[in-house]
């Protein structure tokens, strides 16, 4: 398996993408206020996913899907921001709420299921 394999990965990938297109039209100040901080933590995500893709033990992949998994919630809380700051369309704010969830519940089930892996080396292990 590859990482672009990875729904996940794919995912936030397009969101981060999405995100900086709505932000890059943003001004100065709303830029570099809000702007920086959703773009940089929906960045943080696809990459946090990466670094943990390409480490060599379950333990250590897990520690970065976590990380990833915070910068999601970290996004989460940046776009409230904008979307309580009239920084959005209705419906902007509507699409990014269900793409958002949707990553949510799958990097939930993808670290569950990554759980499960670490659960049965450790029990081959012993």
């Amino acid at each position: 398996m590859k990482l672009e394999d990875l729904e996940i990965y794919n995912l936030s990938m397009d969101l981060s993408d999405e995100i900086w297109e709505i932000v890059i039209k943003w001004d100065y100040f709303v830029k570099d206020t809000i702007g920086k901080q959703w773009t940089r933590a929906m960045d943080s995500v696809s990459a946090n996913i990466s670094e943990g893709f390409g480490r060599n033990s379950f333990k250590d992949s897990r520690t970065f899907y976590y990380y990833s998994r915070g910068s999601l919630y970290e996004s989460k809380t940046w776009f409230e921001k904008a979307k309580r700051r009239k920084l959005l369309s209705d419906e902007v704010s509507l699409q990014m709420f269900e793409r958002l969830n949707k990553l949510g519940i799958k990097m939930n089930n993808f670290i569950n299921a990554h759980e499960k892996l670490i659960e049965q080396t450790n029990f081959q292990n012993k």
